[in-house]
C-alpha cells in the first residue's frame, strides 16, 4: 500500500464514524451519527467563516478544512467519552490523551503520507488557540445544540438534562463574538433556516429502498467525498484557492437533493430526460428556497458548489472530475461495506460492480484519484 494521504486505511476510519452512535444514552427521535455530526459542522463551519468575512476578518481556509478533518480524527478515536469526560482529560491529561490518540491512528492508518501524520500530531500538540480553530468549535457546538434540540423534549425527564442544555448554551455563547454565532442560534433567521435545512440531510438516508449497514445519510456521505477529495489534493501538491473550492463543491455536491430528496440511478437513467429535468427543478427550487437565506453576496459561490459540481473549471478553479471520482467512490464504499458485513443484495451487488465498471471504462476518471488502487487495497482489508 503506497504512502498518500488519501489511502483505503483512512476511508475507512473515516467512514466507520457511521456506526458510532451519539448521545445513545437518551431516548432519541433519530440515528445520530458521529459522521453526520461532524458533516454538520463542518458545513456550519462555512458558514461562520463567510460571516468572519463580510465582516472584514481574514480566514485561511485550508486550516478550517485541515483542522476541521484532525478534529474528525480525534473524535474518533475518542468517541466513547461523554463530551464533558472528553473535554475534562483533553484538558487535564492532555499529553496522555494525544499519545493515544496519535497511537490509535498509527494503528489503524500505518501507512499514510509522512507529511499529513506530521501534520496530524502537530495539530494535536497545539493549543487550537487560532481563528480558525474558534471558528470550528463554535460550529461543532451549533451543531451540538442542534442534535440536542430534536431529543431534548422526549428526554425532559432524564437526570441532568437541563445542566446538559445550559452548558451547551454556555459553549455557543461563549463564541458569540464570531458574526454568524448569535444569528445561527437564533430561532427563525435566516441563518437558523439555512443550517437547519442543511441539517435535514441527515435525515434522508442513502440508498433509501435497500437494506444496509451501516446506515449512511446524504450528508455524512458528502462530508467523506470532501475529506476524500481534500487528501488527493493534498496527494497532488494542491494548494489555496483550489482546495477551497474542490472541498466545498464536494461537501455542497447533495445539497439541492434537502429539496428533491435523493433520486436513486436506475430511476434517473430509466427514464429518458430524467436527469436533465430534475438538474432544472433543483436549481429553480435552489434559487426560490435557499439562496434568500443567506447574503446575496455568498449566492454565485454556493450555486458554484451546489449546481455543477463535477465540472472542471480554470475560474474559480476546480477539479470537478476528482470530485465525481470520489463520490463514486463514496458509494461503492457504502455498498461494500455492507456486503462484506454481511448484509446484500441484488441492488448492493450491482452498485459496488457497477462503480468498478466506471472506473474501468473511463481512464481519465480513474487515474483522477488512483481509484482502482485503492478499491484494491480496500478489498483486502480485514473489516
Amino acid at each position: 500500500m503506497s504512502q498518500r494521504a488519501l489511502n483505503a486505511d483512512i476511508m475507512y476510519y473515516m467512514f466507520d464514524a457511521a456506526n458510532m452512535s451519539r448521545w445513545n444514552d437518551h431516548l432519541r427521535t433519530l440515528d445520530l451519527s458521529e459522521l453526520d455530526k461532524q458533516a454538520h459542522k463542518a458545513v456550519i463551519a462555512w458558514v461562520i467563516g463567510k460571516a468572519e468575512e463580510d465582516a472584514g476578518r481574514s480566514v485561511e481556509w485550508q486550516t478550517v478544512i485541515e483542522h476541521t478533518l484532525f478534529s474528525f480524527l480525534q473524535r474518533i478515536a475518542l468517541t466513547d467519552l461523554k463530551p464533558q469526560v472528553f473535554h475534562k482529560i483533553a484538558k487535564e491529561k492532555k499529553d496522555e490523551v494525544n499519545a493515544y490518540v496519535l497511537g490509535f491512528f498509527d494503528t489503524n492508518i500505518p501507512n499514510t503520507s509522512p507529511s499529513f501524520r506530521k501534520a496530524f500530531e502537530d495539530y494535536l500538540v497545539s493549543e487550537k488557540d487560532s481563528h480558525e480553530d474558534a471558528i470550528i468549535r463554535a460550529a461543532h457546538y451549533l451543531a451540538t445544540k442542534w442534535e440536542f434540540d430534536t431529543i431534548y423534549d422526549v428526554n425532559r425527564s432524564v437526570y441532568g438534562i437541563e445542566e446538559t442544555k445550559r452548558e451547551i448554551d454556555e459553549q455557543i455563547s461563549a463564541h458569540g463574538d464570531l458574526a454568524g454565532v448569535k444569528e445561527i442560534w437564533t430561532n427563525g433567521s435566516d441563518l437558523s433556516k439555512f443550517v437547519n435545512i442543511l441539517g435535514q440531510l441527515r435525515f434522508q438516508q442513502r440508498w433509501s429502498r435497500t437494506p444496509r449497514i451501516p446506515k449512511t445519510t446524504v450528508l455524512g456521505h458528502s462530508l467523506l467525498v470532501a475529506n476524500m477529495v481534500y487528501l488527493n489534493d493534498l496527494d497532488h501538491g494542491v494548494s489555496g484557492r483550489r482546495v477551497y473550492f474542490d472541498y466545498y463543491s464536494a461537501l455542497f455536491h447533495d445539497l439541492p437533493e434537502v429539496l428533491t430528496k435523493d433520486v436513486i440511478t436506475p430511476v434517473k437513467t430509466s427514464v429518458s430526460g430524467l436527469p436533465s429535468l430534475l438538474e432544472d427543478i433543483e436549481k429553480e427550487m435552489v434559487r426560490e428556497k435557499i439562496m434568500p437565506l443567506i447574503p446575496k453576496s455568498w449566492a454565485d459561490e454556493l450555486a458554484f458548489f451546489a449546481y455543477d459540481p463535477f465540472t472542471d473549471s480554470d475560474e474559480p478553479p476546480r477539479f470537478g472530475r476528482q470530485i465525481k471520482a470520489c463520490d463514486i467512490m463514496g458509494a461503492w464504499m457504502e455498498a461494500h461495506v455492507s456486503i462484506v458485513y454481511g448484509i446484500s443484495s441484488r441492488t448492493l451487488i450491482g452498485g459496488r460492480d457497477g462503480a468498478v465498471q466506471r472506473f474501468r471504462d473511463d481512464d481519465t476518471l480513474e487515474k483522477s484519484i488512483g481509484a482502482l488502487e485503492l478499491i484494491g487495497d480496500f478489498t483486502h482489508k480485514s473489516i
